[in-house]
């Protein structure tokens, strides 16, 4: 059996001087080449690394042993070198042989985007859902990379070690620790899953509408989040900032209780382990029945990340297309309305030209979550959207049954309401699936 042990990867993270590098392609992409290190840069902020410099190399032809060509892995060795950096960060995805080439050849650590992304969910995960999942997604992609210690399989922190040194090698032992680790793991997620399962069931019997914030990381999701229901989620100006979901119950006009629930952020080039591993938690997205898709308007590339973010709905199967490929036609993906956040951010002019652009489109609300402006606008067109189906309906409730008088006031808009001998005579406002619960509850 291998034995592993606990190496200094604190701190080499946690401060560690670093250089990120990318690779440029031929082709068109959906940012420029600023703006991907400026983003590279913020990932490893995130995760308390001092990035000394960063630069983008034209990359004709990819190449198999290093990615870059023998002359760009002799710059990125002398960047290094010259900026006394102990990391060498590459905002691409690299195969292992990739990894560890550049390592010898830099005498550098290196780790990919994929591995810098899933540290960050290591180190962010709050709770024992959460620390399973990134832990079978760093198990998932370090299956391929035995050069490096497994000292996380012992820790109870988050962090995965990615940036630590060399450890114990006895590859087929480390295979077998491995798949034995992640079966494990699976069975407890499946547990969670049935759970959470359970959880969805009982809320859509409710039935309480919930509606789902998503958004690229740092679009603030959690501080619309904390102004919509007065929470304290973490929001600050970092990526990924917020992992594990946080749910809560909230009023809306003409709704006195739905669930607003706050999802972990995209970004581009998302990790299809991280995918795949939080697909139980991203399924509360699916069973939503809204989804408010909070974009940082004032963000140069705030295009190019709705776009990624629709790719990883797409992924999940939250849209037609991706729902017709899966024969699941029939079951309509829930509706999106688009909040176009930090208004505040923008000059008189821009914001201007933002709130033309925004008028004439009715899924489209322009708000700053920071400052509250625009924040009414966006409940109430929630609102509506989730009070559209609704149909007026007149009901004849006896008025001993208070507690059915009650429901529909928590469950519908009750627009009247008069005596008439034993009977409230109600005007309400509900919806098929809440008149349906109502006469079922009251059948009697």
């Amino acid at each position: 059996m291998a034995t592993f042990n606990r190496d200094s990867s604190d701190e080499v993270s946690r401060g560690a001087r670093a250089v990120v590098v990318r690779a440029e392609t031929q082709g068109a992409e959906r940012r420029d080449s600023d703006a991907r290190l400026e983003e590279a840069k913020g990932l490893a902020l995130a995760i308390g690394i001092d990035v000394c410099a960063a630069q983008a190399f034209r990359v004709r032809d990819r190449k198999p042993a290093t990615l870059f060509g023998s002359g760009q892995v002799e710059s990125i060795a002398t960047l290094a070198e010259f900026e006394q950096a102990e990391l060498i960060i590459v905002d691409n995805a690299l195969s292992p042989v990739q990894q560890s080439n550049l390592e010898k050849a830099t005498s550098a650590k290196v780790i990919d985007r994929t591995g810098l992304i899933l540290e960050i969910f290591g180190e962010r995960a709050a709770t024992n859902e959460g620390r399973l999942q990134v832990e079978l997604a760093h198990l998932d992609y370090q299956a391929g990379r035995l050069v490096r210690s497994w000292t996380h399989l012992e820790r109870q922190r988050g962090g995965f070690g990615f940036l630590g040194g060399p450890g114990e090698t006895q590859i087929e032992a480390d295979r077998r620790m491995i798949r034995d680790r992640m079966a494990k793991i699976r069975r407890e997620l499946d547990q969670v899953t049935r759970t959470r399962g359970l959880h969805r069931a009982r809320r859509q019997r409710a039935p309480w509408p919930v509606i789902a914030l998503v958004g690229y990381t740092n679009a603030g999701k959690s501080t619309l989040f904390n102004r919509l229901t007065g929470a304290d989620v973490m929001a600050q100006d970092l990526l990924f900032a917020t992992l594990d979901p946080t749910m809560r119950q909230i009023a809306l006009p003409g709704l006195d209780k739905a669930i607003l629930s706050d999802t972990v952020g995209f970004v581009s080039d998302l990790p299809t382990q991280l995918i795949a591993a939080f697909r139980a938690t991203l399924e509360e997205v699916l069973s939503a029945d809204l989804i408010v898709h909070v974009r940082d308007i004032a963000h140069p590339d705030t295009e190019a990340q709705r776009e990624d973010v629709l790719d990883v709905l797409s992924e999940l199967g939250v849209t037609d297309d991706a729902r017709r490929e899966d024969g699941e036609a029939g079951d309509e993906p829930p509706p999106v309305i688009e909040a176009w956040n930090k208004l505040d951010l923008l000059d008189p002019d821009a914001a201007a030209t933002v709130q033309e652009i925004g008028d004439r489109r009715d899924d489209v609300v322009i708000l700053s979550a920071l400052t509250g402006e625009g924040v009414n606008q966006l409940e109430r067109a929630i609102s509506g959207r989730l009070t559209a189906g609704a149909t007026v309906h007149v009901l004849h409730v006896p008025l001993v049954e208070g507690a059915a008088l009650a429901w529909l006031h928590e469950h519908g808009e009750v627009l009247s309401s008069r005596s008439e001998a034993d009977d409230m005579i109600v005007e309400v406002r509900l919806s098929d699936s809440a008149l349906a619960r109502f006469l079922k509850r009251n059948s009697g």
